[in-house]
């Protein structure tokens, strides 16, 4: 089955490029998408399951980020063939200068979709190192077409930022990987391999600067795929310029790989007693990104924008999360699942606002609510999710970080923490709720035109982070408390 979880997609992705017809393309989009989520589904059927020295395996963490991608992707690829059938559609005229739709576009467009898919698949299922990294760099190079759809001077340069800046993250990163190798060279001559169970069983003799070394590398080097400021410069202009099916998927998806990334490293430093090193390194970077991204959605004029340097701010309370331990590491872990629906709902919103009103600038958008009643409802309830309101499900894992933070007798933490989450709040508050509220100016036509398919998909996020937030699922409760006890202390 875990190879299947990987080829499934690979496959069709190759196959993608070579299919000429539009309607048994996207019918393969969505098949796939199906398949690989009615398997990743059937892993929750059994324990997890992970064979001393295999390179794939299935872990509680790498099941549940597996899920949880294949879940926002089988939604992605509804949405994808809704949206590349309404871009078929649109007259010459409609488009940005520069830009023609053309079946050959489509085809790399869905075959770097699927493609895409089964990087993410192999980042989640990879028990070795080595395939991690392999596994994160194959989601940069699959990824980048996707940011490049539009071919538009300006996704062009956000595509060469993420690809360099990415690719110099990924540099580091695998400098990282030779280090872990370095610190498990034994005295005699021996080394272990860098398969996760073997480096956890052998942590108490790793050389200790070299384990140290090689986290602060795969820190900065996977962060920089994470979005963790001050690595996180590529993220706003791709998640702005991405087509909004794209900036769902690398919201969030994609994050989520590289902070497993980050996970799989930090669980070896606690098996090997340096979880106070490796702890404060990620409270440290987790402050600076909240820091940062409130500095600059306070202001921000562009709402795609706005919500990337959300991610980057979220991105940082998984840091934090994680850097508290115990009940902090069980809170990430769940706040990876409300930040994923919300954020993936957020950017779909976004499109259907783009597609109508024809502009990014937030002073430009109002009436939403009247334009467009799904669309505009759930702009408000998504922006209400996003910064933590109550009821919804990132309410909850925030709370339970700050918690976490006092409960360990950082009161100083969390009280930066806090303030941070208000600066956030007051900055995305504003400009949000003037775009859902007065009166429109929208193209009725343009509003009447839109597929139903663009509210129904983010609509059923909506649910689902409602649902996280005034119940937890005991099977989804029970995979926390086992990923928690893998990364965190206590």
């Amino acid at each position: 089955m875990i190879a299947s979880l990987i080829l499934v997609p690979a496959l069709a992705g190759l196959a993608a490029f070579l299919i000429r017809s539009d309607r048994l393309r996207r019918v393969m989009l969505v098949a796939v998408a199906a398949i690989h989520a009615t398997l990743s589904l059937a892993t929750w059927c059994r324990a997890p399951a992970v064979v001393r020295g295999a390179w794939l395996g299935e872990d509680a963490a790498g099941r549940l980020i597996l899920t949880l991608t294949s879940l926002l992707f089988l939604a992605c690829a509804v949405y994808a063939v809704a949206y590349l059938r309404d871009e078929r559609g649109k007259r010459h005229s409609d488009f940005e200068e520069g830009f023609i739709f053309s079946n050959a576009r489509e085809a790399v467009f869905t075959g770097c979709l699927l493609l895409f898919l089964a990087a993410m698949t192999l980042v989640a299922l990879s028990r070795h190192l080595a395939l991690v990294w392999v596994a994160i760099e194959a989601t940069t190079l699959a990824s980048a077409p996707l940011i490049y759809f539009h071919r538009h001077h300006r996704s062009l340069e956000a595509t060469w930022k993420y690809l360099l800046i990415c690719s110099v993250g990924i540099a580091l990163a695998l400098l990282g990987v030779l280090f872990f190798a370095v610190s498990a060279i034994r005295p005699g001559g021996g080394a272990v391999s860098l398969d996760i169970g073997d480096l956890l069983a052998a942590a108490p003799n790793l050389s200790v600067p070299w384990l140290k070394a090689a986290f602060v590398l795969l820190l900065v080097g996977y962060g920089a795929k994470m979005g963790l400021a001050p690595f996180h410069t590529w993220l706003p202009d791709a998640h702005s310029e991405a087509p909004s099916v794209a900036s769902a998927l690398l919201s969030g998806a994609l994050l989520n790989c590289a902070f497993l990334g980050i996970l799989r490293a930090h669980q070896v430093c606690v098996a090997a007693g340096l979880a106070h090193f490796s702890e404060r390194l990620l409270l440290g970077f987790g402050l600076l990104s909240m820091a940062v991204a409130a500095a600059f959605i306070v202001g921000q004029s562009d709402y795609k924008r706005m919500l990337a340097y959300s991610s980057v701010e979220h991105m940082g309370i998984l840091a934090v999360g994680v850097g508290l331990g115990g009940l902090g590491a069980f809170a990430a872990m769940l706040h990876v699942i409300n930040h994923s629906l919300t954020k993936a709902m957020l950017f779909m919103v976004a499109g259907n606002l783009l597609a109508v009103y024809r502009t990014k600038a937030t002073r430009e958008v109002s009436g939403a609510v009247r334009a467009l009643p799904v669309s505009g409802v759930l702009w408000i309830l998504g922006l209400l999710a996003i910064v933590g309101s109550p009821p919804f499900g990132p309410f909850v894992s925030e709370f339970l970080i700050a918690k976490a933070a006092l409960d360990s007798g950082r009161a100083a933490i969390a009280i930066v923490y806090l303030l941070l989450l208000a600066i956030v709040v007051t900055g995305i508050a504003g400009p949000a709720l003037s775009m859902a509220q007065g009166r429109s100016t929208a193209s009725p036509d343009a509003a009447s035109r839109q597929n139903p398919i663009f509210s129904a998909v983010p609509a059923i996020f909506a649910a689902a982070v409602l649902m996280m937030g005034v119940y937890l699922p005991p099977v989804i409760g029970r995979s926390l408390h086992e990923t928690a006890r893998l990364f965190g202390r206590g």
